[in-house]
């Protein structure tokens, strides 16, 4: 008889929406149950994993393993593609013997989702790898679910931006788009306030913090905002 070859399992991003677990989809959920293997990210191997608390209640087989995986929050690229790395190469181990494995994403695994960086890494080396993504409720979706905002009617035009910086590029897509969703704004926000007021446009604002979890806060003034220590897990909407 001839070599047989290897099984390898088959890698899944699994979104798990924005914090409440109700929110997950039956999909998710039914991945999530089986798979051998759960991958959650987490900052640093002291904090807590968000991805993990959602999920929670769910991974309750005794022979089901979760293991956390750490994405320290840094601007130094060659000390990121490290980390991104070693979870690749971490999760490769349990594909190669045949596993399963799910990485759990907050939101939306393709939508900002530190699940990419780890995707783009193992297709690389292990192209052979199956890879099925299963789609979650994103913040932006969130938080314009919670506070009633269209995010877009007819044939209005959408922008999301993430860690907005240059301020002539955030007046053009003010400028140039009907609502503006600006993710992780918790260092540059006074700065983008400034550009707010002079358009005209802190009134047309929904500020959303932990969306849909226990620390939920929404704020309409966004003036009172500024100086504020604002949460990593924030967004805001600005609906002309």
């Amino acid at each position: 008889m001839g070599d047989v070859t290897p099984r390898i399992g088959r890698f899944y991003g699994v979104g798990v929406g924005p914090g409440d677990p109700e929110l997950l989809t039956l999909k998710a959920r039914n991945v999530i149950t089986t798979v051998p293997v759960v991958f959650t990210p987490k900052k640093t191997s002291g904090s807590e994993s968000i991805a993990r608390w959602i999920i929670s209640n769910l991974v309750t087989k005794p022979e089901q393993k979760v293991m956390e995986l750490v994405f320290p929050m840094l601007r130094d690229k060659e000390q990121l593609a490290l980390s991104w790395k070693k979870a690749a190469d971490t999760v490769w181990e349990h594909l190669s013997s045949g596993d399963d494995c799910a990485f759990v994403n907050v939101g939306d695994p393709l939508l900002y989702g530190t699940f990419v960086h780890v995707l783009e890494v193992l297709r690389k080396s292990h192209p052979e790898v199956k890879v099925e993504v299963i789609p979650g409720i994103s913040s932006p979706h969130a938080a314009a679910a919670r506070g009633l905002v269209p995010l877009a009617i007819d044939d209005e035009r959408v922008a999301i931006i993430s860690s907005p910086g240059e301020g002539n590029f955030i007046r053009q897509v003010l400028e140039n788009f009907d609502t503006v969703v600006f993710m992780k704004i918790n260092r540059t926000f006074d700065r983008l306030l400034v550009i707010l007021e002079e358009l005209n446009l802190t009134g047309k604002c929904l500020y959303v913090r932990r969306c849909t979890t226990k620390d939920e806060e929404i704020v309409w003034d966004v003036s009172q905002l500024k100086g504020r220590s604002l949460d990593y897990f924030s967004l805001l909407i600005v609906r002309k």
